[in-house]
C-alpha cells in the first residue's frame, strides 16, 4: 500500500514552502521599510546617473562572461571537448534563466540537459557536468564569504558585527574541507546509489576560482548603484551581499525575490531608517533590472533566434525541439502576465503622464490601465494552455500580447513593458505549429504548483498595491477618483479589481463544467465503433479491446482510441493509442492525461512500442524498460538448417501421429466453444492458475467469438488452441489465449506455434508477433538506471516466482527479433505503486499476483 503522508509532502512542500518563504520576505520587507513610498523609490532609480548604470552594466558583461569558466573546467574535469562558443552560450542561456526564476539545480540543469543531449553528451555525464557546476557555485560562495567575513571589519553598528568570526569560520571550514577531501581520500565516497569522488587540488582550486570570481562580480554590480551616502567598504558590503544571496537560494523563492532584499535592509540596519531604505530598495530594483531582466531578455533572444535557424534548416521539427518550445514560452508568457500586473500595481512616471495628457482623452488612460492588468491575468491563465499546446491558447496569447503592449503605450508610454510583449509576440508567431490541440481552455487541467504560481503572482501584485500606495489615505470615494496626476491609486485598485474578476471568473467557469463520469465498461456499440480501427492498426495487440475488460476513450472524430483499466490511483492504458490518425493519437495521449488528472488519478501506458515514444515524452512522461517483444519476420521464416532441427522433427513427428491445424473463421467459433471449454479447464486446473485479464485474454463466450480461433486436432478431439489477432492490413498476427491438453503429446505448443507462422506467412502477413517476455533486455551495469539493475536482477534470479528466463528461452527459439517495450508514467510518481497496480489490474487483483 501507499503511503499519502510522504507522497503528499513531497508534492506540496517545497512550493507550499517557497510561497511561505515569500510571504514571510514580503511581511518583513513591509515592516523593514514601511515608511518609504513607492515614489521615493522611484525617485532614486531615476536619479542614478547614465554613468553607474553603465558601469553596471559592464560588471554584469563580465559576470557573464566569467559563467562558461563553469561549463569549461567541467567538461575538462570528465574528459570532453566541445566549441568554446557553444559552452559559452549554453551556459549563458541556463544561467540567464536560472538567476531570474530560482531552483539553479532544475532550471539550469533541465537547459543544459537538452543543450548538452544535443551536442552529443550522455545522460551520465551531462549530469556530471551539472553537479561539477552547481558544486563550484556553493563553493565559490561560501569562500567569498567566509574569507571576507573574517579578513574584513564590519561596522560595528551593522547586526552582522557580533556573529561574524563564528559565521566566517563555518563558511571557510567547508571549501577547505574540499581540498582536504581531495587529497586524502583517494577512493570513491558511497552516497546512496552514487560513487562519489572527490577532485584533485588542482580541480578543487579551479572550482573555487571561478564561483568566487562569479560572486564577487554580481557584487560588484549592485555595489556600482548603491547610494553613495552609505560610504561603506565594498569588503563590508561584500559579506552582506553573499549571505542574503544564501538566504535567496535557501528560501527556493524564484530569484531569491523578497527574500534578498529583506535580508539586505536588515544588513545594513536600515530597518525604520526610510532615508537610507528608499535608496536601498531603489538600488536593488536598479540591480534587479540589470542583472537578472537584461540577460534573461537576451537569451531569450538567443534561443528564439538559435531555434528559428533551426525551424529553417529543418523541414520536421525533432521531437527535441517539439518538447522545449512549448513549456519555454509557457513561462515566458507567465512573465509576460506578471509584468502586466505588476505594472498595473504601480504608479506612471509623471513625465509620461505630462505628455499623455496633451495627447489621449482620461477616458482611453483609465481604460488602457484596467485592460493593461485584465490581459496580465488572462496570460497567466492562457500560459497554462499554452503548455498543453492548445491552439485556442497559441491565438489568443498572440491577440492579447499585441493589445497588451499597446495598452502599455496608452496607460503610461510603458515602452519597456510593450517591447517585451512584442518581442514575444514576434518570436510566437511562427511556432503554430506546435500548438496542434483543438481542446477546450476550460477542459485543461491546473495542477498544484501552477495554482500556486498564480496565487504568488497575484498576491504578490496585491502586496505591491498596497506597499506602492500606504501612504493614500483609504476612502470609498477613492474608487470613483479619475485623474491625470492624483489618479494611480484608484486606478490601481480598480486594475486590481479586474484582475480578480478574470481569476474568479475562470475559476467559476471550470469548477461548473460538465461532471466527468467513472469510466464504464465498453457495450456493443462501443466495441462496434471501435473494430475498423483495431481491423486496420498494425499491431495486432489492439485487439486486447475486444476482451470488453478496459474503458475506451475515443477522440471527437472516432479516428482513434486507448483502451485503459483502473486500478488504486493508476490509470493504465494498455498499449499505444489505436489508430492511423497521427494527429488523432496525439491529441488522445494529452486528453488521458488530463482526464486522468481530473479524477484525481496517474496515467500510465503498459507496453508502448519505441516508434511512439516521443507522444509520451511530449507530454512530460518518463520511459522505464519492462522488457521485450519478440517478432519473426515470416518473410525470412523457415525449418531449414541445424538450430531448426529440433523443431523440425516434433512438427514432423507429431503430423506422422495424425495432429492437424484448422483455422477456424469467426463466425464458426461460437458453436466451436463447448468442446474448446474441456481444455481450457484442463490447462487450468493443470497449471494452478486462474483466468487473467488486461492485457491477457481469458476464456469467456463473448470475447472468444469476436476472433478467428486456431485449433489442433488428433484425430477427432480437440487437443491445443488459441484465438488469432489478425490485422487487415497484413502487417501482423498473433495470438492471445494459448491453451492445451496437459495430457496432450510433448511439443504440442511447438507445432501450434510453427504450423500457425507457416498458414500466415501463405496468407502474406509480415510479422508474428509472440508476445513480450517481461524484463528481458534490461541492462544491470553500474551506470544503468536503479529501475533497470533491479529489472536485472528479477529476470536472472526470480525464477521462483515467474519463468523470466524459460518464456524468453522458449520464444528465442524461433529466431525472433526483438523490440524494447517501455512503461510511460508521469515523473515523481511511486513507481512500486504503479508497478503493483498494472500487475493487479492484469492478474485481477491483488491476490491473483501472489496466487498466481
Amino acid at each position: 500500500m501507499s503511503r499519502p503522508g510522504p507522497v503528499w509532502l513531497r508534492r506540496f512542500g517545497g512550493p507550499a514552502l517557497s510561497v511561505l518563504m515569500l510571504c514571510l520576505a514580503l511581511w518583513a520587507l513591509y515592516r523593514l521599510a514601511g515608511e518609504v513610498s513607492y515614489h521615493q523609490v522611484g525617485e532614486y532609480m531615476h536619479s542614478l546617473r547614465r554613468g553607474r548604470i553603465g558601469q553596471a552594466i559592464v560588471l554584469t558583461a563580465l559576470g557573464y562572461a566569467v559563467m562558461p569558466l563553469y561549463d569549461l573546467f567541467a567538461l575538462s574535469a570528465i574528459g570532453r571537448k566541445l566549441p568554446r562558443p557553444r559552452v559559452a552560450l549554453i551556459s549563458f542561456i541556463s544561467y540567464a534563466f536560472s538567476n531570474t526564476l530560482g531552483m539553479a539545480m532544475l532550471v539550469s540543469g533541465s537547459i543544459r540537459y537538452r543543450f548538452y543531449i544535443q551536442a552529443g553528451l550522455s545522460t551520465m555525464e551531462v549530469a556530471k557536468v551539472v553537479l561539477f557546476c552547481t558544486i563550484s557555485f556553493w563553493l565559490g560562495l561560501f569562500t567569498i564569504t567566509g574569507v571576507t567575513l573574517l579578513l574584513v571589519p564590519i561596522p560595528p553598528g551593522l547586526p552582522l558585527a557580533p556573529a561574524r568570526v563564528l559565521l566566517g569560520v563555518i563558511l571557510c571550514a567547508i571549501p577547505l574541507l574540499w581540498l582536504l577531501g581531495g587529497v586524502l581520500l583517494r577512493r570513491p565516497i558511497k552516497l546512496w546509489r552514487w560513487d562519489v569522488r572527490l577532485p584533485p587540488i588542482a580541480i578543487g582550486l579551479r572550482q573555487i576560482f571561478v564561483g568566487a570570481l562569479d560572486w564577487g562580480l554580481a557584487a560588484a554590480v549592485l555595489y556600482a548603484l548603491m547610494p553613495s551616502a552609505m560610504a561603506l567598504h565594498f569588503g563590508s558590503f561584500l559579506a552582506i551581499f553573499a549571505l542574503a544571496q544564501i538566504a535567496g537560494l535557501i528560501s527556493h523563492v524564484p530569484g531569491g525575490l523578497g527574500v534578498f532584499e529583506a535580508v539586505m535592509l536588515a544588513g545594513f540596519g536600515a530597518t525604520g531608517n526610510h532615508a537610507l531604505s528608499a535608496p536601498i530598495l531603489g538600488a536593488l530594483a536598479a540591480y534587479r533590472g540589470v542583472y537578472y531582466l537584461l540577460p534573461l531578455c537576451a537569451a531569450t533572444v538567443a534561443v528564439v533566434v538559435r531555434e528559428a535557424r533551426g525551424l529553417r534548416q529543418a523541414a520536421l521539427l525533432s521531437p527535441w525541439f517539439n518538447g522545449l518550445l512549448p513549456p519555454f514560452f509557457a513561462g515566458l508568457t507567465l512573465v509576460s502576465g506578471a509584468v502586466l500586473l505588476f505594472s498595473g500595481a504601480t504608479a506612471a512616471l509623471p513625465g509620461r503622464m505630462e505628455l499623455l495628457s496633451d495627447l489621449l482623452p482620461l477616458p482611453v488612460l483609465e481604460v488602457s490601465h484596467f485592460l493593461s492588468s485584465v490581459i496580465g491575468m488572462s496570460l497567466l491563465i492562457l500560459a497554462r494552455g499554452l503548455q498543453r499546446r492548445l491552439d485556442a491558447a497559441y491565438w489568443l496569447t498572440l491577440v492579447l500580447l499585441i493589445a497588451g503592449a499597446v495598452a502599455q503605450l496608452l496607460k503610461g508610454i510603458d515602452y519597456e513593458e510593450a517591447g517585451l510583449l512584442v518581442l514575444l509576440a514576434v518570436a510566437l508567431a511562427p511556432a503554430h505549429r506546435l500548438f496542434y490541440r483543438r481542446a477546450s481552455m476550460f477542459e485543461v487541467t491546473f495542477s498544484f504548483g501552477w495554482l500556486l504560481a498564480l496565487a504568488t503572482v497575484l498576491g504578490c501584485t496585491v502586496w505591491l498595491v498596497f506597499f506602492s500606495y500606504q501612504h493614500v489615505e483609504y476612502s470609498r470615494d477613492l474608487w470613483w477618483q479619475f485623474s491625470f496626476y492624483h489618479g494611480n491609486a484608484p486606478r490601481s485598485l480598480r486594475a486590481l479589481v479586474g484582475a480578480t474578476g478574470v481569476a474568479l471568473l475562470f475559476a467559476l467557469t471550470t469548477l461548473i463544467r460538465s461532471a466527468r463520469l467513472r469510466p464504464t465498461l465498453p457495450d456493443e456499440a462501443e466495441l462496434a465503433r471501435a473494430l475498423p480501427l483495431i481491423k486496420q492498426f498494425p499491431s495486432a495487440q489492439a485487439h486486447l479491446a475486444l476482451m470488453g475488460d478496459k474503458s475506451l476513450l475515443f477522440d471527437a472524430d472516432n479516428k482513434a482510441f486507448i483502451m485503459y483499466g483502473i486500478e488504486g490511483r493508476s490509470w493504465v492504458a494498455m498499449g499505444d493509442p489505436v489508430g492511423r490518425d497521427d494527429r488523432a493519437r496525439q491529441e488522445l495521449v494529452w486528453t488521458f492525461r488530463e482526464r486522468c488528472e481530473r479524477g484525481g488519478g496517474w496515467p500510465v501506458f503498459y507496453q508502448v512500442n519505441p516508434a511512439d515514444l516521443d507522444l509520451y515524452l511530449e507530454v512530460g512522461m518518463s520511459l522505464l524498460k519492462v522488457g521485450e517483444e519478440a517478432r519473426v519476420q515470416l518473410e525470412h521464416f523457415n525449418l531449414d538448417g541445424k538450430s531448426k532441427k529440433t523443431l523440425r522433427g516434433t512438427v514432423n513427428k507429431l503430423t506422422r501421429e495424425g495432429l492437424r491445424l484448422e483455422i477456424v473463421p469467426t463466425e464458426q467459433v461460437p458453436a466451436l466453444l463447448p468442446q474448446l471449454k474441456p481444455v481450457s479447464d484442463a490447462w487450468l486446473r493443470d497449471k494452478r492458475v486462474r483466468e487473467k485479464g488486461f492485457s491477457l485474454g481469458s476464456f469467456e463466450e463473448r470475447y472468444l467469438s469476436r476472433t478467428p480461433m486456431a485449433v489442433v486436432w488428433h484425430n477427432d478431439k480437440p487437443v491445443a488452441f488459441a484465438n488469432m489477432f489478425l490485422s487487415e492490413s497484413m502487417e501482423e498476427a498473433s495470438v492471445d489465449l494459448m491453451r492445451q491438453l496437459p495430457d496432450g503429446p510433448a511439443g504440442l505448443m511447438d507445432y501450434l506455434f510453427v504450423e500457425l507462422m507457416v498458414w500466415a506467412k501463405a496468407q502474406g502477413y509480415r510479422w508474428f508477433n509472440l508476445g513480450m517476455a517481461p524484463l528481458s533486455g534490461l541492462q544491470s551495469r553500474r551506470q544503468a538506471p536503479l529501475w533497470n539493475r533491479f529489472g536485472a536482477l528479477i529476470f536472472g534470479r526470480g525464477e521462483r516466482f515467474y519463468n523470466f528466463q524459460g518464456l524468453h528461452r522458449y520464444k528465442d527459439k524461433f529466431d525472433p527479433e526483438w523490440e524494447p517495450r517501455y512503461l510511460a508514467v508521469p515523473g515523481g510518481i511511486a513507481l512500486p505503486v504503479v508497478l503493483t497496480n498494472v500487475a493487479s489490474l492484469i492478474s485481477g487483483g491483488l491476490s491473483g499476483v501472489v496466487r498466481r
